[in-house]
């Protein structure tokens, strides 16, 4: 595992990047002109979700000599064996959809693994005016004020939410279905997807969040910030895998009552 001083150097860098992602994206947010295009996948792709990571490409390449991991440009090995034991997993725009109609809600998701853990998180949000960290044995915050997940012990009294992103994504597997009969049995439930439900998760205001369909460079940069703030993570069939494809975070104490629902038939 990575020493203190280095997860507080890591995450010193990783607050540089955001701060240089900043930058590039809130400008470019709700402008005319912002250039938009369509992956292979279907899935839109801006100018400034490239832009931002060329950029945070070129920073860690000058500083470092770690893989990086980019959602638009793929992977960058590292130089050595030693150097590969650290690796960079960034998400320009995570939200970019909301970001080319000028929904808010999106950020940039920066994330350090080492040694096949991940050690630093940061999701930097503009237009929320927020931006959430952690480092492995530092804490989590928001804003500079430390986060702790709730205290809800029951799913009658949770708060859920989950992303619903049209029916190609549910009805395989029966998840849809699935998630629905859950959130009857919780308290209260919201759709915000992304990033944002599961930040609510670490700070204390949902007790839940699901993403059925996810990438590693979803979840990376979320996956210290849950685990720092007291919270736990895992796919849908209850593993704590970065390449699960789904993504299920909770407070914790409700997460077994959580998984074993989702795999109820």
């Amino acid at each position: 595992m990575a020493a203190a001083d280095d997860v507080e150097a890591h995450l010193a860098l990783a607050l540089e990047l955001a701060d240089l992602a900043d930058g590039i994206t809130v400008p470019r947010f709700r402008a005319v002109d912002l250039v938009v295009s369509t992956k292979p996948d279907l899935t839109p792709v801006s100018e400034a979700d490239q832009a931002v990571e060329r950029g945070l490409r070129a920073r860690i390449a000058e500083v470092t000599s770690h893989t990086f991991v980019g959602e638009e440009f793929g992977v960058t090995a590292a130089s050595s064996d030693v150097d590969g034991e650290y690796r960079w997993i960034v998400d320009p725009i995570d939200g970019t959809k909301n970001y080319v109609r000028g929904v808010p809600i999106w950020a940039t998701l920066i994330g350090l693994e080492h040694a096949g853990r991940m050690v630093v998180g940061v999701v930097s949000a503009p237009a929320l005016h927020t931006r959430w960290w952690a480092g492995r044995g530092l804490g989590a915050f928001r804003n500079g004020e430390r986060i702790r997940a709730s205290s809800v012990a029951t799913l009658a009294d949770a708060h859920v939410s989950f992303a619903w992103d049209g029916s190609d994504n549910f009805e395989p597997g029966g998840i849809g279905p699935r998630l629905l009969a859950l959130s009857q049995r919780c308290r209260r439930t919201r759709g915000l997807g992304d990033f944002w439900q599961h930040m609510l998760v670490a700070e204390g205001a949902f007790d839940i969040a699901i993403d059925p369909v996810v990438a590693l460079w979803d979840i990376a940069a979320l996956v210290p910030i849950i685990e720092e703030a007291g919270g736990r993570w895992s796919s849908l069939h209850g593993h704590p895998d970065l390449d699960g494809g789904s993504f299920v975070t909770t407070n914790g104490r409700v997460h077994d009552a959580v998984v074993t629902a989702l795999g109820s038939p």
